[in-house]
Order: C-alpha cells, then sequence, then structure tokens
C-alpha cells in the first residue's frame, strides 16, 4: 500500500435530470416499458422454446409456474402504462410498455402449452436473461437503495444503457459460452487424474465447494493478471475497466473475447475436480451473485470476512484508476492470491474517487468492440 499517497473523497453530484421521482410518471413508464419487453421476450421463448432457451435452464424451473409469473407482469405493464396518463407525463414510456405488452398478447401471451422441448445445441438464452435481470433488479437494486454508498448516484447513471446492452447480450450467448467453455475444457481430458476426482468426491459438500471456490481463484487471479500485464492483452480487458460509475450493471461491461476467454479457463478446475453437481451448483450461484454483488453501488459492513472474500470495496479499488490501485486486487473470489503474490490493496478507510482508465475509451458498444483491434493496428 502506497503511504505517500493522498486519497481524495469521491464526489457525486445529484443529476436531477436523470432521478426517478415519485409521482412524475417516469417510474411507472420505465416499469411498464421493461416489464412489456420482458413480457414480449417471455412469450416468444414460450413459443419457440427449442432456439429461446437454454436446455441446462429449462431442468431447474417450472415453466407453468412462470407463466403465472408472466400473466402478473403482462398486466402489470399494463396498469403501469396507463398510470404515465394518470400523470400526464412520459405518456410515450407508458405507450411503449403498453404496445410491447399487446405484441406478447398477439402472439399468444401467458396461454401457450408447455410440452416437450426438442434439444438444440445453440440457442439464444432468453429464459436466463429474464430471470437474471428481474433477479438482479429485485436483489441488487435494492441493496444499492438500502446500503447505497455513494446516495446521489442515480438508477440511469450515465451509460447506463450501454451496461445494459452488454447484460442482454452476455446473457443471451450463455449457450454458445457453454459450449465453448466445455470444448475448451474437454482439451484436459489427459490431466484428469480418477484418484483426484474420487478424493474430492468422498469429502463433505461444503469442503468441495471450497476447493473449488480456491482452484477457480487461482485460475482467474492469473488469467485476470495476464489481461493487465502483458500489453496485447490489455485494450481486450481495458474495456471493462472503461466504466466511470459502478452499480450492478457496471460489472457486465467487457469485450467478448474476454467474456469467453474467462468462462472457458475457469470451466479447466471445475472440469479436473469432479465435484459432486450439487457443489458445482453452489459454486455457480456464488460465482454469480458475488461477480454482481462487487461491482455494486454499496457499502455493507462486512466486518472480518472483507479480509477472506473479495467484496465491493476490494473491486472498486481495482476499477480505480488512481495511481497506488493500478494493477492490483485481481481476484475474483478470495484475497488469498493476492495477498500471496503481493498485489493487494485496501486501504481500511478509504473508497476510490476515480474509476476508469487512464486514456479513455471510446463510449459505444461497437468503438470498443473494435478498440482492441485499433490498438492492435497502431502498435
Amino acid at each position: 500500500m502506497d503511504t505517500e499517497f493522498q486519497y481524495k473523497k469521491r464526489r457525486v453530484p445529484l443529476d436531477r435530470q436523470r432521478e426517478l421521482r415519485f409521482g412524475e410518471g417516469k417510474i411507472s413508464g420505465y416499469a411498464s416499458v421493461a416489464l412489456g419487453l420482458l413480457s414480449l421476450l417471455a412469450v416468444m421463448a414460450y413459443r419457440y422454446p427449442a432456439y429461446l432457451t437454454t436446455i441446462e435452464l429449462r431442468q431447474v424451473y417450472d415453466a407453468e409456474f412462470l407463466q403465472l409469473i408472466l400473466k402478473y407482469g403482462m398486466y402489470f405493464s399494463l396498469l403501469l402504462g396507463l398510470l404515465t396518463f394518470c400523470f400526464n407525463r412520459h405518456k410515450r414510456l407508458g405507450m411503449t410498455g403498453i404496445g410491447l405488452t399487446g405484441m406478447g398478447f398477439l402472439l399468444g401471451g401467458y396461454d401457450i402449452p408447455v410440452g416437450p422441448v426438442e434439444p438444440v445445441r445453440l440457442s439464444l438464452g432468453i429464459d436466463w436473461l429474464i430471470l437474471a435481470f428481474l433477479g438482479s433488479v429485485a436483489v441488487f437494486m435494492t441493496l444499492e437503495k438500502l446500503f447505497p454508498k455513494y446516495r446521489n448516484q442515480v438508477i440511469l447513471r450515465d451509460e447506463w444503457g450501454l451496461d445494459l446492452f452488454y447484460f442482454c447480450f452476455n446473457h443471451l450467448m450463455i449457450s454458445a459460452i457453454l459450449i465453448y467453455g466445455n470444448y475448451h475444457a474437454s482439451h484436459f481430458h489427459w490431466a484428469v487424474s480418477e484418484s483426484v476426482q474420487q478424493a474430492v468426491q468422498s469429502v463433505p459438500l461444503l469442503l468441495q465447494v471450497g476447493l473449488i471456490i480456491i482452484c477457480a481463484d487461482f485460475v482467474l487471479y492469473w488469467e485476470h493478471r495476464l489481461y493487465h500485464e502483458v500489453r496485447v492483452l490489455w485494450p481486450i480487458h481495458a474495456v471493462h475497466h472503461s466504466v466511470e460509475q459502478m452499480d450492478w450493471l457496471a460489472g457486465s461491461r467487457g469485450h467478448f473475447v474476454q467474456v469467453f476467454s474467462e468462462r472457458a479457463m475457469v470451466m479447466v478446475p471445475l472440469y479436473l475436480l469432479g465435484a459432486d453437481q450439487s457443489a458445482l451448483d453452489i459454486y455457480v450461484a456464488f460465482a454469480a451473485l458475488q461477480a454482481v454483488l462487487i461491482h455494486c453501488n454499496v457499502e455493507i459492513p462486512f466486518g472480518p470476512l472483507k479480509y477472506l472474500l473479495v467484496t465491493p470495496q476490494f473491486h472498486h479499488w481495482h476499477h480505480s484508476s488512481e495511481k497506488p490501485a493500478i494493477d492490483t486486487n485481481y481476484s475474483a473470489h478470495t484475497v488469498l492470491f493476492d495477498r500471496l503474490f503481493n498485489t493487494y490493496h485496501m486501504p481500511d478507510k478509504h473508497w476510490p474517487a476515480e474509476y476508469g482508465t487512464t486514456v479513455r475509451l471510446p463510449r459505444s458498444f461497437l468503438g470498443q468492440l473494435v478498440h482492441p483491434l485499433k490498438i492492435f493496428r497502431k502498435h
């Protein structure tokens, strides 16, 4: 830790133009659009499940029960859309929400028969997108409002639309990511040890989960560190670091090359350990929740846990553009490997004052997509 660095306090002015306030119709308008779009996507997923849902996720949820949720979502979208007319403000948002929901009803609504689904290897994960979005909004947006680090930071902060696009893109590509990850991991069949896998499966479930977390974290630490310290790889990872306001959506921003490589590399230790499926399921849930939480605009007292697990404060420092924080805090799950390899930066009483990259990247999806190519050509 750099003891000579003068830490500053981050100032976040309230953006009243983007702020959501009760009684203006803006909240009901955006909620109507969100529910309308999600409803339309859900109806399409029910109509074409083989191509618009994921095989792995279909085995977990009750499709008929979710149709009941869809029913209430569609009617709430209509009701919230009509509210914008009562407020006589943001009626375009209301009309958009009502229109999207109407299209959903025209395509079959919530009464489409649910039956066996013919397996298709590659599909769009619309079901995964819908459930992840609703769950993230319910859990993480609530946490950000109950325990905000920066109270003045608004939900519709600058570039929220860009990060929402990344969120949607990454979740829709879940089938392709899984296929690529499994394909990559299969190349390590020569390293599989039956005795090791039997030993792992013989220990208690929670110990298996702990082993998975440590092994996955080791791989993710070094992959992350390579993206920072190998010059040719940094422009790809810089896309993720271009976020300048941290919240639950910020972690979604990432170049597709990094997203695919990260998932592929973490599959290797999972494949080699051969842990029970229940242990893998617990790890996947833990990793998914932690990945969103550590980017959130929250200040939660984790107590002694912050010296063991990666927390928002720890990971926010990784995203800081301030000198002592650059190229530190690479770990994804625990702080163990940052401690071991001297890349740990965690001033107890301070949070970053500045986020983002030292050189500003393009602010559009296409601009960020081709940014690494432009850098490669330049050098």
